[in-house]
């Protein structure tokens, strides 16, 4: 039986393998170690599918700022027939001289207990021996490099192979105030990840417009249909899905009032600027900034706008209202 490896851990793998070498590893050497290109050549993939997989991957890890660099043979370095690929830590590091407060060390601490040797997995792990025994050193630890991504939603694995094999996808999609989820038909072109949260980037046939979807609204399963569409509409949609998030996000902001040493300032402090009364947060959704607000409780107050404060108490009464009817 012939083992799927999903798109997101092929990718995870991929980050593993070129991080573990010093020197890169080839197209080949890729392909026939590295988890996820291995089990599909086992199953008779041609050579040039598999080939054309590994330049979209390349592409898809650039786009999400991964440093992949190419090395051309030493005597000639633009003679590019044998590259090989690795990852250079130093451009991945952290900088050496970057400091951290206590509060933000205890943060890292907490999302490190989330890592551990299962963020690689046995596949991803298994690779990096066979690649060790091409005679190609590998640097320790690589435990840590890549967390585990199975919290991903769950539309992502479909709408990741929408993406690789250029064809359209359609899902219903339930928007805050509307009764019932509308059915949407899209070209999907990227997925990127804006304040901890997944979307879709593409061109929304019904629309013929581009249209950027927040995976959480996604409420059915998504399918992926046989009508295809030029790959070559992928190029820059990455960037430019991020550029259209941040430009709404810089359209926006709230003011608000922080207890100071909380999680909230810690965690909002990150992306704010100091105001007169407090800080000024940039949001790209009213309703999924209302989520993440009234999360912290009594350690923000929402000064403006008017209709995110409105948003962010009718949640906390609701949680009041489910603490009242179950009370002891």
């Amino acid at each position: 039986m012939t083992v799927t490896i999903p798109a997101e851990e092929r990718l995870t793998n991929l980050v593993v393998a070129l991080m573990a070498t010093g020197i890169g590893l080839t197209k080949q050497q890729i392909l026939d170690s590295v988890s996820g290109y291995r089990q599909r050549a086992e199953a008779g993939a041609k050579p040039d599918a598999l080939e054309k997989m590994f330049e979209r991957d390349k592409d898809e890890l650039r786009t999400l700022g991964i440093p992949i660099e190419t090395i051309g043979d030493p005597t000639d370095p633009h003679d590019l027939r044998e590259a090989r690929y690795r990852i250079p830590q130093a451009d991945y590091d952290l900088p050496a001289d970057i400091e951290f407060t206590d509060a933000e060390l205890a943060v890292l601490r907490l999302a490190g207990s989330v890592w551990s040797a299962e963020s690689v997995s046995v596949d991803a792990q298994a690779g990096v021996r066979k690649i060790r025994a091409l005679g190609i050193d590998g640097d320790e630890p690589i435990i840590g490099f890549a967390p585990r991504i199975a919290a991903r939603d769950a539309a992502f694995p479909k709408l990741q192979e929408g993406i690789e094999r250029s064809r359209v996808v359609v899902f219903e999609y339930l928007k805050p105030g509307d009764a019932a989820a509308s059915t949407r038909r899209i070209r999907p072109l990227a997925l990127v990840e804006y304040e901890a949260r997944w979307h879709v980037f593409g061109i929304d046939l019904d629309a013929a417009a581009d249209r950027t979807f927040l995976l959480s609204r996604i409420v059915s399963d998504v399918k992926v249909t046989g009508q295809t569409f030029d790959a070559s509409l992928r190029i820059g949609a990455g960037e430019r899905a991020l550029s259209g998030l941040a430009a709404v996000a810089a359209a926006q902001s709230a003011l608000l009032e922080v207890t100071p040493g909380t999680e909230a300032a810690l965690r909002l402090g990150r992306r704010s600027t100091v105001a007169a009364q407090g800080i000024r947060v940039p949001y790209v959704d009213r309703h999924v900034f209302a989520d993440e607000l009234a999360a912290y409780g009594p350690e923000v107050r929402v000064v403006e706008p008017a209709d995110l404060r409105d948003a962010v108490i009718d949640r906390l009464r609701a949680i009041s209202r489910v603490h009242s009817d179950g009370g002891d």
